[in-house]
């Protein structure tokens, strides 16, 4: 998966946690992408068994969804959470800087980071 498709299926994890429902139009505002582009996203999630899209609009996860997007929401939390309390970075920064590393470290890389975290 792309990491494109990682961002919107953790911002679906995201927004149906704090919405309890979400919809096409929910993800456009949230990543501040245009409703075609979140229409044709949708689609390719949907083919592809990430997410299943109900007669109502309303989008939901699937177990593989659930899966990848937790997968990338644990990393999301534990990168921002390493580079304030390590490197001091402002929660703003780490948060964006987060976002990016989440889908390029390897799972070693991470592990090792969750090791540390525990540990300090």
């Amino acid at each position: 998966m792309y990491e494109s498709g990682e961002n919107y299926l953790e911002t679906i994890l995201i927004l149906k946690e704090k919405q309890g429902t979400v919809r096409s139009i929910d993800i456009a505002r949230a990543l501040n992408f245009s409703k075609p582009s979140v229409s044709r996203a949708v689609g390719i999630l949907k083919e592809d068994g990430y997410i299943a899209v109900e007669a109502g609009g309303e989008i939901e996860l699937t177990e593989k969804g659930r899966e990848n997007a937790g997968r990338i929401y644990e990393r999301h939390q534990l990168l921002t959470e390493f580079l304030q309390k390590v490197g001091g970075v402002n929660s703003e920064v780490a948060e964006e800087d987060a976002c990016k590393m989440e889908h390029i470290i390897s799972e070693e890389t991470f592990q090792g980071i969750k090791r540390f975290m525990k540990q300090a």
